[in-house]
């Protein structure tokens, strides 16, 4: 359950397909824990800009800025400036959560014999994870910073799994899901 969002788009005459008397306000967000796309319910008057983390959890008085969350979207229901401001947060996200995602490059694991989850992540090649799991045998990864220093290949593993979670965030049916809840 997703207890914060980050704002994506601020609509605040609603979706133009749904024009007529009852267009109300919508903001377009996605989940920091679960990285689920969501439409919400603004309360009126609230002054919300995107990229603004939101409380959408169950506590009323920490709801200072929504009424609801109206429903779960896919990706393909996002608008373009949603679509085009998605991967800097998800990069803000990751960078805010990084202890997490370090922790994805110290424990990755073999998905099958012939592929493994590091493989996954846009740019990210056979060579590439091959040095990944020999450096983090020596010692485990502290940071993203000590990820790159170690593994000159790598230059901004933040983008990569923002990434990532596009890509899951994208396709629907994605086989093997990593970042994102089904």
């Amino acid at each position: 359950m997703e207890e914060y969002v980050y704002v994506l788009d601020y609509l605040p005459q609603g979706r133009p397909e749904e024009r007529g008397y009852r267009s109300s306000p919508v903001v377009l967000a996605v989940g920091e824990e679960e990285f689920k796309l969501l439409e919400i319910v603004p309360k009126p008057n609230a002054v919300i800009s995107v990229g603004e983390k939101i409380y959408i959890g169950k506590n009323p008085e920490l709801r200072t800025k929504i009424i609801s969350v109206k429903r779960r979207i896919s990706y393909k229901e996002l608008t373009s400036a949603a679509v085009n401001e998605l991967p800097f947060v998800l990069e803000s996200i990751v960078n805010q959560k990084e202890e997490r995602f370090v922790k994805f490059f110290n424990e990755a694991e073999s998905i099958n014999t012939r592929m493994h989850s590091l493989e996954l992540l846009p740019g990210l090649g056979n060579k590439t994870m091959w040095t990944i799991i020999e450096e983090r045998k020596k010692k485990r990864f502290d940071s993203f910073n000590d990820l790159t220093t170690r593994v000159k290949t790598i230059h901004n593993p933040q983008k990569m799994i923002a990434g990532r979670i596009v890509d899951e965030l994208q396709d629907r049916f994605e086989k093997h899901r990593i970042f994102v809840a089904r």
